[in-house]
This record gives C-alpha cells, sequence and structure tokens, in this order.
C-alpha cells in the first residue's frame, strides 16, 4: 500500500443545465480539497479524467483545475483519457505518482458534460470508444455494440431476458438511497422486463432499461502517500490497482467472456493477497446490464454463463453474498464518462468509512472496484480498504 484517498466530494449527475465543465471542475476540486484539509499549495500534482470526444468544445482542459485556487499555479497537471475508463486512468496515475516518490499529494478530477450536446451527435461520440475500421457502422451506435455482445451471449447460454431485468431493476432499487443518482427511482422488475412505449427496444435484445444514462457530472478525490494519510483525519488505502488493456477489436476476442476484466481482477487480487470473498462490496461498470451480467462471470462470481444465478439467487443484491453497485451503478446513477472511475472510488470511500448514508453496506471494511473502457478494451480494477 503506497497511497490512500484522504477525501473526496461528488456533484450531483444528471442533466445539470447552468453547469459547464469549468464550474464542476473547480466545484468538486474545492470540495474535494477541503474535504481532505489540504491546502492547494501542498498538492504536488493534478490528475483530471475528461473522455470528451466531441461534449466539449473546450479540448485542453488539465488547467482548468488551476482555477480552484491561485495556489494551484504552475503545479503539474495532466488530462487523462481511457474512454470510459478516464476516471480510473486518472486515479491509477496518481497512485503511481505516489509510488514513484514524484508526488505526496495528489489531487484527482473526473469530468463530463453530456447532456448539451444532440442526442445523434452523443451516440456518435460514444461510438469513438470502439473499433471504427470494423464497428464504425454499428446501427444504434454504442448501445449497438453492446447489443451484440447480447445477442452472441444469448446465443452461447440462451435467452438471459429474466437476468437482465433483474440487474436492471436491482440497481434502480439501489439507487433510491443515492443522494448523487441521476435517477433515484425503483421501476420494479416488470417494467425493467417488459417491452413497452416507455421501455422500448434500443439494439439487440436491450431495452431501455438495459442502457445507463447520459449525465452531466463530476467528483474528485485527494490522494496522499501513507505516512502524510496516517496523520489525516481519513485514510481509505489502495490496497492494489490493476491495469489490463485488450485488443481494441472485438473481431480479436472473446468477446462473451470479457477477458480482460477477468485478468484485472485477478492481478489486483493476487496483489492485495485477498480473494473476492474477502470484499465487502463491488462498485462495477453496468454501461449496459449485459456488461454487469458478464462481469459476475468475469470476477468469479459464477462460471461463465451462469452469471444469471448470481442476480436469481439475490447473491448481488445489498443484503447478499457480495452487493454489486450499492450506489445504483451507472444504470441508476448516470455515466458522465470522465467522472464515473472517480466517482466510483470516492463511493467505494464512502462505504469503507461509514459515511455512505442510507446506500452504507453494513461494517464494510474491503471494497473492489472495475472501470471498462469501450468493450471490456480498458480494465482498471481497484481494491480499497479503510485504515482509519
Amino acid at each position: 500500500m503506497t497511497a490512500a484517498i484522504v477525501g473526496w466530494t461528488h456533484s450531483p449527475f444528471g442533466r445539470l443545465d447552468g453547469e459547464t465543465v469549468e464550474s464542476l471542475i473547480v466545484g468538486v476540486a474545492r470540495g474535494a480539497l477541503a474535504h481532505a484539509g489540504v491546502a492547494a499549495a501542498d498538492v504536488d500534482e493534478i490528475y483530471l479524467g475528461h473522455f470528451n470526444a466531441g461534449f466539449s468544445a473546450q479540448d485542453f482542459t488539465a488547467s482548468l483545475v488551476l482555477q480552484a485556487d491561485p495556489a494551484l499555479r504552475f503545479k503539474r497537471a495532466t488530462r487523462v483519457e481511457n474512454a470510459c475508463a478516464t476516471g480510473s486512468a486518472a486515479v491509477h496515475q496518481g497512485v503511481r505518482a505516489i509510488a514513484a516518490g514524484a508526488a505526496r499529494i495528489v489531487l484527482v478530477v473526473g469530468v463530463e458534460k453530456m447532456t448539451d450536446t444532440p442526442g445523434p451527435q452523443i451516440g456518435q461520440n460514444l461510438l469513438r470508444a470502439s473499433y471504427l475500421a470494423e464497428e464504425g457502422d454499428t446501427p444504434a451506435g454504442f448501445a449497438g455494440v453492446f447489443g451484440r455482445i447480447a445477442e452472441a451471449y444469448f446465443q452461447r447460454y440462451g435467452d438471459q431476458s429474466d437476468a437482465l431485468a433483474a440487474i436492471a431493476a436491482k440497481n434502480h432499487r439501489h439507487g433510491v438511497a443515492n443522494p448523487f443518482a441521476q435517477m433515484r427511482k425503483d421501476l420494479g422488475y416488470d417494467f425493467c422486463r417488459t417491452e413497452s412505449e416507455k421501455n422500448p427496444r434500443v439494439a439487440g435484445p436491450l431495452k431501455r432499461t438495459d442502457c445507463s444514462l447520459v449525465s452531466d457530472g463530476a467528483a474528485a478525490i485527494v490522494l496522499a502517500d501513507m505516512p502524510t494519510a496516517l496523520g489525516m483525519s481519513r485514510a481509505v488505502a489502495i490496497r492494489a490497482a490493476s491495469h489490463v488493456q485488450d485488443f481494441l477489436p472485438m473481431s480479436r476476442r472473446d468477446i462473451v467472456r470479457f477477458e480482460g476484466c477477468g485478468e484485472a481482477w485477478s492481478r489486483a487480487l493476487a496483489a492485495a493477497r485477498l480473494t473476492l470473498d474477502d470484499l465487502d462490496l463491488v462498485e462495477t461498470h453496468d454501461c449496459f446490464t449485459i456488461a454487469e451480467l458478464i462481469e459476475y462471470e468475469a470476477m468469479g462470481l459464477a462460471a461463465p454463463g451462469r452469471g444469471a444465478d448470481v442476480i436469481r439467487d439475490g447473491h448481488s443484491a445489498i443484503g447478499g453474498r457480495l452487493p454489486v453497485n450499492p450506489s445504483g451503478g451507472l444504470k441508476s446513477k448516470g455515466h458522465p464518462i470522465g467522472a464515473t472511475g472517480v466517482s466510483m472510488h470516492a463511493l467505494a470511500a464512502m462505504q469503507l468509512t461509514g459515511t455512505a448514508g442510507d446506500m452504507q453496506v453494513k461494517d464494510a471494511e474491503l471494497a473492489g472496484l472495475f472501470n471498462m473502457g469501450g468493450a471490456a478494451v480498458a480494465n482498471y480494477v481497484s481494491i480499497l480498504q479503510a485504515v482509519r
């Protein structure tokens, strides 16, 4: 353990009219520093997670973090991008800077402002996280990519529509308790399972309730080296951090296995000297319900093709064997691309310090999170443990 999270803040996710990329960055940067009790002058390095891909006209954004405090002027600041795993990429860069001895305190911010973009353009922007040479003409954009994955999974293992609806219903039920969530409404299994005017089919077997939300939002954390963290009011150690990058073309992979996800989990758990059974909760990347289903198998909760057992038996619900997405996940919380991974780290830190409010998992001591870019191309796993 070389680094710990010592402070954090989280904006609401959703349609945030009146906010800009800059205002969101400034708000959470100030909030995280205040929560950590860290002066801006003491920050050694800044990492900003901002995917953009056409959502913001301002493409050079790293220095916008400096707007939060004049004392941040002349600090090293770098924008990090790795598709939908952009936020975790920024966090892991901060951890590496501390591990290398290049920084003692790092400010990490994740942000995206998506809702100002017209619907068709949103789809085009997101599709840029796929391999355009082979997947660029996929109907329904990025949802179509995961629709193809769902179809392939169904062909191999049978119709999983019941499981997908159960995952959606579970995450919406959890999201009711998340004060930052974009949709705090328990939609129920029947609504999620039934194709209707309010829940139309989007791509392949995926309906609207199988797809994460287009969102604005930001989150920030402050990282410190362990000697510094242990002298502060709170410290959530990053016990392990694993990043695995896979081939971009889906044609070069068995797309229903999410092998990069599995490898990232395996490496992180080995580095932490833990097993999945040691964890008290997981935040995972449910950009689409089929992703969460396959991630159950990739992380080791179920054998290939048996992910439906996890949701059917209640293992991934709060109170189950391993609560997955007690925050409501991307499905309920929303998915402002660059902010998602930072949000996962902040929410896990809340759980481990007993400050998660109504979404608190009882007696949580160890948390894992998985943040994915593209269709299991960029794979990031972090294992967190509260030490104070």
